[in-house]
């Protein structure tokens, strides 16, 4: 059934938002290039926008927009390459995935899964670590060039050219679209686990957009460190990033209202944070080691232990953001070791370490900055500099639940709302 071109182009672009990274990675097992396999993704996406209004949304628009894509793959191929050579490697793509062969299943250095050997490659050493994790964000997440600029706190034109080159780069050096082995896949994990735990901060708390939460970039996160979990069982930090993972995403649920609206950590129904999650979380811990994931792992277990707001081990949480400063220093760790020191003793004492980070550059045109002040300042008494804060705090985000949120807040200390 025909649909209005508005609404077709809404529902394709969700639709492509959600499947891109498994559209890519799917076809670059094909064409063996990622920077081929995006344009082929965004090929699809073009003809979704074209066809879907005349044609009507199909039943399976992921499927319709992946087989699109492969069909597109497979031409490609054809054109460039021998056609009875390439047709026997990927002619039965669009076909069902024949049964595994027992033997390969009881490998347990196999593993059959796209979208971590789209990681694995965008991870590869031929690349700087920034664009490793800049690229697989945009793979993998298929986030928008300023999304990841605002995750890593860069300037935009800088993260563009970073995965213009990495794309480059990878086809340049032919890197293989496949899981590495042995020592390489060793040295190359730790890079892999930043780039899952930056996918899964932005599903969890969406830098821009007017969605606070991002479920599906959680999951996808969470999906693949488990299978990290059991490719590298022996790996302490896997185990570490695994527990974080869990325990963040066991809140998920509590953490907006009705209307999407952001809900306060203080004031979240801890009856809807997930207990399955939360025990996952617990066992992975328990295998974990004392790297900078399993300290944050640890930090997020004295949240998941605490039955109310008030039980909560601010003190402790205080002394493990301590070791994670010595361990990684960071303005943006700093600043949440500055809200736990004000939770344990005092706003006075977390003011004072949160106005020491003012002058940090990275923390700029962070919001969270004035807001962990504006927060501070109220608790303070001092409401006309905490609506300031908050107001300037609604200024700097580009995510549309926070901004209300912040300008509530502003509002709630006796600063009128000014439209931003």
């Amino acid at each position: 059934m025909p649909v209005t071109a508005a609404s077709a182009t809404e529902t394709v672009e969700a639709v492509f938002r959600i499947e891109s990274a498994r559209i890519i990675a799917g076809v670059a097992r094909i064409v063996r290039d990622v920077g081929i396999a995006e344009e082929l993704a965004q090929d699809a996406l073009v003809a979704a926008l074209e066809q879907w209004p005349a044609s009507g949304v199909p039943d399976n628009p992921g499927a319709w927009l992946m087989a699109t894509a492969k069909h597109r793959a497979i031409d490609l191929v054809r054109r460039k390459e021998t056609y009875a050579r390439k047709l026997a490697e990927v002619g039965r793509a669009l076909e069902d995935t024949p049964p595994p062969d027992p033997a390969e299943s009881d490998d347990p250095d196999r593993i059959d899964d796209d979208l971590l050997r789209l990681i694995f490659t965008a991870c590869h050493p031929v690349l700087s670590t920034q664009a490793r994790i800049a690229l697989t964000l945009r793979l993998l997440g298929g986030l928008t060039t300023q999304e990841i600029a605002r995750a890593f706190l860069a300037p935009e034109p800088t993260v563009a050219q970073r995965i213009v080159r990495a794309k480059r780069s990878l086809a340049k050096a032919g890197v293989p679209f496949e899981v590495p082995y042995g020592a390489d896949r060793d040295a190359r994990v730790g890079s892999v686990l930043e780039v899952i735990y930056l996918v899964f901060n932005e599903g969890y708390s969406a830098t821009a957009g007017d969605d606070l939460v991002r479920p599906a970039l959680c999951e996808d996160a969470l999906r693949l460190v488990r299978v990290l979990g059991a490719l590298m069982p022996k790996e302490p930090e896997v185990h570490g990033l695994a527990a974080l993972l869990e325990f963040q995403a066991s809140r998920i649920a509590a953490r907006t209202g009705p209307g999407g609206e952001p809900v306060l950590l203080a004031d979240q129904n801890r009856a809807k944070w997930n207990r399955l999650l939360i025990r996952r979380g617990v066992e992975a811990l328990q295998r974990a080691g004392d790297g900078a994931y399993s300290v944050q792992a640890a930090i997020a277990a004295c949240h998941a232990h605490a039955i109310r707001y008030e039980d909560t081990d601010w003190a402790s949480i205080a002394a493990l953001y301590g070791r994670l400063l010595t361990m990684t220093p960071s303005p943006v760790i700093a600043l949440n070791r500055a809200v736990a020191v004000a939770m344990s003793e005092g706003p006075e004492a977390g003011l004072r370490l949160v106005d020491a980070l003012g002058d940090e550059p990275a923390l700029k045109d962070y919001h969270l900055l004035p807001s962990v002040r504006g927060d501070l300042l109220e608790r303070l008494g001092r409401r006309a500099e905490a609506g300031a804060e908050f107001e300037r705090a609604a200024s700097l985000t580009r995510n549309a639940q926070e901004r209300e949120l912040l300008l509530n807040r502003a509002e709630a200390n006796g600063l009128p709302q000014q439209g931003i």
